[in-house]
C-alpha cells in the first residue's frame, strides 16, 4: 500500500489549499546554526527546523544523558540525593583538576554526594562529576554509557549512541538536535523537581564558585536550562529552554562560529519562538477533522477524530506558510471499528513538519454487499497503480 493524502480545504476558516511541500519553502527565520530544532513544549508543535536529523558529536552536551539516568534512578528510588560516590583517580585525573577540562575541583578520594555532583554536572559541566557518577553506578564509564545508549532508546531516541559519560571526543559518540531538544523536553517534564538545578546561577565546591556555564540565565529572556557543547567537528552548540507568558521553548542549535554568536544566535531564535506564535485549538474534542476512502465496505468513506481536541501554536503572522494534510494508507480495508487507528494530521509551517496528531475511526464501518465490494475492486483496480 502506498501513502495517500486528503485535502483539507477550510483549515481555520483561512481557505487554505493543500499545497505540496516543496511550494512551501519559505522560511519564517533565518539563523547562522548549521542544525537548529525547537519546539512548543505544550503542544508538541515544531517551530523551526533546519537540518535537524544530521548526525553530530554532541561535546558537553552529552551530558544531558548523564543526567537522564541519573534523575531516572533518583525518582525510581534506586538513589538519593544523599547517596555517595567516591572520587577515583580515574574520575580526578580524567575530568578534575589535572585535566584542565570543565570542572568542580572534586579531591582525589573525596566521597561526595549525589545531589552535589548533579549540582556540579548541571551548573558546571563538571567532567569530573559525570566520570565520579558514571563509576558509582554502573562500576566504569564503558558500562555507564552502555546504559545511556539503553535508556535513550526507552525515551525515544533512535539515532544518540554515547560512549562516555562527558561528551568528550570519542569514536561513535554522536547525536543531533532533534534529539538533544527532545531529551531537554523529556527531562523538564519528567523530573521537574530536579530540573531546577540547570536554572541554578552558580556552585561552590572545593572552596571554588564557579558561574553557570549558560549563557542566556543572565539575559533575562526566561531562560532556565540546559546545558551548552563546543567540539572541533560540531562547532558551538547549545541547549536551552525558555519560559515565557505561560508557554515554553525548547531549542537545540549547533554548528556555531564561537561563544558570541552561539549566545547571540541562540537567545534571538528562542526570543522569536516565545513571541511570535500564539496557541489555537485547530480541532475541539470529537470534532470530525477530515474522512479516509474505504475499500469493501457499507459506505466508501469513514470519518476520523482525534482522541481529544488538536492544539498548535500558530504563527502570528505568514499564517499562509501553513498547510495541511490527512495521511493515512488506504484505502482503508473493511470491516473498519469505531476507534481503530487510521491515519494522521501533519500540519506544516513553512517547509517544517511541524505536528503530527494520530488519527482514528469515528465511527465502524461494516463489510459492504458484494456488488459493493465488486465495484471497490474494480476502482481499486484502475487508478491503483497511480498511486
Amino acid at each position: 500500500m502506498t501513502f495517500r493524502s486528503v485535502p483539507m480545504t477550510a483549515f481555520l476558516g483561512l481557505g487554505l489549499l493543500l499545497l505540496s511541500l516543496a511550494a512551501a519553502n519559505a522560511q519564517l527565520f533565518e539563523t547562522k546554526a548549521a542544525q537548529v530544532f525547537m519546539i512548543d513544549a505544550d503542544t508538541g508543535t515544531v517551530l523551526f527546523s533546519k537540518d535537524a536529523d544530521k548526525p553530530m558529536q554532541p561535546a558537553s552536551m552529552a551530558k544531558l544523558m548523564t543526567m537522564e539516568v541519573v534523575f531516572n534512578a533518583v525518582k525510581s528510588k534506586r538513589l538519593t540525593l544523599d547517596d555517595t560516590f567516591v572520587v577515583s583517580e580515574n574520575a580526578w585525573r580524567k575530568g578534575g583538576a589535572p585535566s584542565g577540562t570543565s570542572t568542580m575541583f572534586a579531591k582525589l578520594k573525596s566521597s561526595i554526594r549525589i545531589e552535589d555532583l548533579i549540582q556540579g554536572v548541571a551548573v558546571q559541566a563538571a567532567n569530573d562529576g559525570c566520570i565520579a557518577i558514571a563509576e558509582g553506578m554502573a562500576g566504569s564509564e564503558e558500562n555507564f554509557a552502555a546504559q545511556m545508549t539503553e535508556r535513550a532508546r526507552q525515551i525515544g531516541l533512535s539515532k544518540s549512541t554515547f560512549v562516555n559519560s562527558t561528551g568528550l571526543p570519542a569514536d561513535g559518540q554522536q547525536t543531533n538536535v532533534r534529539e538533544l531538544a527532545l531529551l531537554a523536553l523529556h527531562l523538564w517534564r519528567d523530573y521537574p523537581d530536579l530540573y531546577r538545578y540547570y536554572a541554578q546561577k552558580d556552585f561552590t565546591w572545593n572552596k571554588i564558585s564557579q558561574k553557570n556555564r549558560n549563557p542566556l540565565l543572565a539575559m533575562d529572556i526566561g531562560a532556565d536550562g540546559l546545558a551548552i557543547g563546543t567540539s572541533e567537528a560540531s562547532g558551538f552548540g547549545i541547549v536551552a529552554s525558555v519560559s515565557h507568558n505561560g508557554s515554553r521553548v525548547v531549542m537545540a542549535m549547533s554548528g556555531l562560529a564561537s561563544d558570541r554568536e552561539r549566545a547571540e544566535e541562540a537567545r534571538k531564535l528562542l526570543d522569536w519562538g516565545a513571541r511570535s506564535f500564539e496557541k489555537t485549538e485547530i480541532f475541539a474534542k470529537d470534532e470530525v477533522v477530515g474522512e479516509a476512502q474505504v475499500f469493501g465496505g457499507a459506505k466508501s468513506g469513514v470519518t476520523l477524530k482525534a482522541k481529544g481536541p488538536i492544539d498548535i501554536f500558530l504563527p502570528i503572522t505568514n499564517r499562509d506558510k501553513l498547510t495541511a494534510r490527512i495521511v493515512y494508507t488506504g484505502p482503508v480495508a473493511a470491516p473498519v471499528e469505531e476507534g481503530q487507528a487510521v491515519g494522521a494530521l501533519r500540519v506544516w509551517i513553512g517547509d517544517t513538519l511541524s505536528q503530527e496528531t494520530p488519527l482514528f475511526a469515528a465511527e465502524s464501518v461494516g463489510v459492504g454487499t458484494l456488488p459493493q465490494r465488486a465495484l471497490d475492486a474494480v476502482k481499486e483496480l484502475a487508478v491503483g497503480w497511480l498511486r
